[in-house]
């Protein structure tokens, strides 16, 4: 996000005061004007608010990564559907990976907490 980030340089704002202004850690605020996390109408809306412009003036759409791979079968033909396999691969982040499984794992957690509250319910 070239023009966001120019912006934000030329008007003197640290990634850390607009992290602030979107109500966000420095790191994802990071991702979003890197391009890698998106940036959401109402976020578009506060920075160009906190830099006095028209959204549009800032406003820049990223582009979707992914790869779509078609593999036919040997025996298909290209009229036969039920012999076509389709398979698309997404490339997320590392990072994104690790903070849902993180995410997960906290709620399997309180999952046996509320389950063992509930256990001790039940006794009474």
């Amino acid at each position: 996000m070239e023009k966001l980030r120019n912006l934000r340089k030329q008007r003197g704002y640290t990634q850390q005061q607009i992290a602030e202004i979107l109500s966000t850690d420095v790191s994802n605020y990071s991702r979003k004007e890197n391009g890698d996390v998106r940036i959401f109408d109402d976020e578009w809306e506060k920075l160009a608010k906190a830099f006095d412009v028209p959204v549009e003036e800032i406003r820049e759409e990223r582009t979707a990564q992914h790869n779509q791979n078609t593999t036919l079968n040997d025996n298909a033909s290209l009229t036969d559907n039920a012999s076509i396999n389709y398979n698309q691969y997404c490339n997320i982040p590392e990072y994104l990976l690790e903070s849902q499984y993180e995410y997960i794992k906290l709620l399997k957690e309180q999952i046996e907490i509320l389950k063992a509250e509930n256990a001790k319910s039940k006794k009474r």
